[in-house]
C-alpha cells in the first residue's frame, strides 16, 4: 500500500487516528470542531504513535443529518491545511462526496476514505484517480436484503474494485474496509469481523473500523463511553486476522495493543 509516496508493509498493522471536526459525531462530536482543538488533537495522536490521521467533517452515525458540500468543505479543508503544517503524517479525508474530496486533496489530503465504496457519487472514482491519491473503499449498501451475507459483501466489494480500477486508481493505492456498522446487524458485524481474512482474496490491504461502535455496545450492553476494552478486543482479533490498518479513537491504547499482539504473533 502506498500513501503519500510512502510504502506500508503488509506484515504490520498501522493505526489510523480518528479526528472528527463535527458537532455531532456519536463519540467525539463537538470535541474538535474548532481548528485549534483539532490541531492539538492531531499533534497528540502523532505523539501517541498514530500512523495516519483520518479527518471527518460529516457524522455518519446511524440517523445522521447530511450537510451540504460547502459546509463540509468549510469544516475540513482549513483543518487539513493546518494539520499538514504541524505534523508529519499522511492525512486521510473521510468523505463520500467528490467535491469535498477535491477540496480536501487541494488542502493536502493524501487518502480519501469513502464509506460508500465509490457508489454514492459517480464522480468520486475519477476525482481520486486524477489526483493520484490513495483510497480506502468501504462496503456499504442501501438495503440489508442479503441472500448469502459474506458472499454478498464480497460481491459488493468486487463491484467497488471494478469501479476503482476502471477509473484508473492504481492497485497499490487501494485498501478495503468490510464496513462494520453499516447496513449490517450486530450478528452480521461479528460475522464479518470473524471471517474478514477472506477479503484477502482481493489482494488489497484491509482496514478494520470498529472503534466504540454499536457492535461493542450491543454485545456488552454498555454505553459508548465504556467501549474501549471491547474495541481493543475486536482490533486485536483484527491484527490476528491480518488487518493492515485499524481506525480508532483511542490511539495510545491501540498502538500498545498492536505492538503486544505482533510480538506474540512472531511465535505463532
Amino acid at each position: 500500500m502506498i500513501i503519500a509516496g510512502m510504502e506500508y508493509s503488509r506484515e504490520h498493522t498501522y493505526v489510523m487516528g480518528i479526528l472528527n471536526v463535527t458537532p455531532d459525531s456519536f463519540f467525539d462530536g463537538a470535541h474538535y470542531n474548532n481548528t485549534d482543538a483539532a490541531i492539538k488533537r492531531a499533534v497528540q495522536m502523532q505523539e501517541e504513535g498514530a500512523d495516519i490521521i483520518d479527518v471527518g467533517g460529516e457524522s455518519t452515525r446511524p440517523g445522521y443529518t447530511m450537510i451540504s458540500d460547502e459546509e463540509e468543505i468549510d469544516r475540513v479543508a482549513p483543518v487539513i491545511e493546518m494539520i499538514k503544517k504541524e505534523i508529519d503524517l499522511p492525512i486521510s479525508l473521510d468523505t463520500y462526496k467528490s467535491r469535498v474530496a477535491a477540496a480536501g486533496i487541494q488542502a493536502g489530503a493524501d487518502l480519501i476514505n469513502d464509506i460508500w465504496g465509490l457508489k454514492w457519487d459517480p464522480e468520486m472514482a475519477d476525482t481520486i484517480a486524477r489526483a493520484g491519491v490513495s483510497a480506502c473503499l468501504m462496503h456499504n449498501r442501501k438495503d440489508t436484503d442479503y441472500k448469502s451475507f459474506v458472499e454478498d459483501v464480497e460481491a459488493d466489494l468486487a463491484e467497488t474494485i471494478q469501479i476503482a480500477t476502471k477509473a484508473g486508481i492504481a492497485d497499490e493505492k487501494i485498501m478495503l474496509d468490510p464496513g462494520v456498522g453499516f447496513a449490517k446487524s450486530t450478528e452480521q458485524n461479528l460475522e464479518i469481523i470473524a471471517c474478514m481474512d477472506r477479503l484477502n482474496m482481493f489482494g488489497y490491504p484491509i482496514l478494520l473500523g470498529v472503534s466504540r461502535k454499536s457492535v461493542v455496545g450491543n454485545t456488552l450492553n454498555i454505553p459508548k463511553e465504556e467501549r474501549l476494552i471491547g474495541t481493543v478486543a475486536l482490533d486485536v482479533i483484527g491484527v490476528l486476522k491480518h488487518a493492515n490498518f485499524i481506525r480508532v479513537h483511542d490511539v495510545k491504547e491501540h498502538v500498545q495493543a498492536v505492538k503486544m499482539t505482533e510480538a506474540v504473533m512472531k511465535y505463532i
